[in-house]
């Protein structure tokens, strides 16, 4: 049997974008929405001056985890001498500044984050920023602007009890943004004479044009309707959907339309008040999880349903596993497993997605708090905390290969995720970012 020459440059031609595509770090969770990479030859013994390719002083803090697209990297940052927010490119080989933007004036609204938290995202076209003041910006990989919004100016000011963040979705040519926040003002932010809605919108990408924007309800009270969250996308049985998760609830929604295609969601049925949602949804094997906050289960829902699911919906719930338990990072899913990091307990677990058996838990290192979501990637599952100390442990085992520090004295709150891309691993410290490897 002759297989012809132009199906044979189109299986070439797709490899080839597939390959592409698993050498960069586009999302925040990277190439499989999950925090995973089949990036291979990862380094697992480094330190601040060796096993290193460069080292890049930047101008101010920021949790956003830096976004890697073949030679380049797009850096969401603070600059605190000038009190400013930057939109920064650098060369992924060297480190030196491609392009810096400035994007807005002001840096923050607490002193627990600003507004560079949330993280670039990229399709090799256009590089988008936002942050948590409401600037909405996007770039040609060349550093041009091609268009911006400001989400709070257009739709109303961020009714939060603590600064918003949440990374947008780039997905299919689609351009997701959320809000979920709190239904009357807070601080003196919001709308006093109507309702302050929770939405989410879907834009052009490459003009700003606005697809769609829809209202999520939700029955919860305070601060619990306040979602820090980033919407997540899953195909299961055929069906691609855009994973949502706050105001007590995880919903499942049309990508072309914004539809809401089913909703869960009975773990706060007092409806407590102060229960705010940092974890995103993370799916895997045909189930998505939910992390409830404040050292409460994770849950376990199949995915398939269709309108307002039931407690039947549950494949399983971590009640009798105090380990099983995450306030912030949100879990990874590879090698067919979660990979859980609970900043509760200073505990990672291996977790079968249909049964919720453990396979492995390890206590981590360290006094201080992981909140950085893990990524797995080469066999290895790279996690750090507050003081950018890098754990390293072995996906298969959960055994330690390394502990390494990488911070400065005072460094506190060190929360962006170990990107991994282009064999090398992208860490960033309060005031620095190394690229791991040579």
């Amino acid at each position: 049997m002759k297989t012809s020459t132009a199906l044979v440059t189109l299986l070439g031609l797709v490899l080839l974008t597939q390959s592409s595509h698993a050498a960069n770090w586009p999302q925040w969770r990277g190439p499989h929405f999950n925090g995973s990479t089949e990036e291979s030859n990862l380094p697992v013994q480094w330190s601040k001056t060796d096993n290193l390719a460069w080292t890049k002083e930047l101008p101010g803090s920021s949790a956003a985890t830096p976004i890697i697209w073949n030679d380049k990297v797009l850096i969401s940052t603070t600059d605190d001498a000038n009190e400013t927010l930057l939109a920064m490119c650098l060369d992924r080989k060297t480190g030196d500044t491609i392009w810096s933007n400035k994007v807005a004036v002001g840096l923050k609204r607490d002193s627990r984050s600003n507004y560079a938290s949330p993280s670039p995202v990229t399709n090799g076209e256009q590089a988008i920023f936002f942050y948590g003041n409401g600037e909405l910006v996007v770039f040609d990989m060349d550093g041009k602007k091609l268009w911006g919004t400001n989400i709070q100016k257009r739709w109303g000011d961020f009714c939060f009890q603590w600064t918003f963040s949440s990374t947008p979705l780039l997905y299919d040519n689609t351009l997701y943004v959320q809000v979920l926040q709190r239904d009357v003002p807070v601080h003196g932010k919001g709308f006093k004479d109507q309702p302050n809605e929770s939405y989410i919108a879907a834009f052009n990408p490459a003009n700003g044009d606005l697809k769609w924007k829809i209202t999520r309800p939700s029955e919860a009270k305070a601060e619990s309707l306040e979602s820090f969250t980033t919407p997540m996308p899953y195909t299961h049985d055929g069906r691609t959907e855009i994973l949502i998760l706050g105001g007590d609830d995880i919903t499942g929604h049309d990508p072309a339309t914004g539809k809401e295609l089913w909703r869960w969601g009975t773990w706060n049925p007092t409806r407590i008040g102060h229960w705010r949602l940092v974890p995103s949804p993370i799916a895997g094997d045909g189930i998505a999880l939910a992390c409830a906050p404040k050292r409460d289960p994770i849950y376990a829902v199949k995915l398939g349903g269709n309108g307002t699911l039931t407690d039947d919906a549950l494949a399983w719930v971590s009640k009798d596993d105090r380990n099983l338990s995450s306030d912030v990072p949100t879990p990874a899913y590879a090698h067919g497993d979660f990979f859980i990091l609970s900043d509760v307990r200073g505990a990672l677990s291996r977790v079968e997605p249909k049964t919720g058996k453990v396979k492995w838990t390890t206590e981590l290192p360290g006094r201080s708090k992981y909140e950085a979501s893990p990524t797995v990637a080469d066999g290895k599952v790279y996690i750090m905390n507050f003081a950018a100390d890098v754990v390293v442990l072995d996906a298969e085992t959960g055994e330690i290969k390394s502990n390494i520090p990488m911070g400065e004295r005072g460094d506190d709150m060190t929360r962006s995720a170990i990107a991994a891309a282009q064999g090398n691993l992208f860490i960033r410290t309060n005031d620095k970012l190394y690229c791991v490897g040579k």
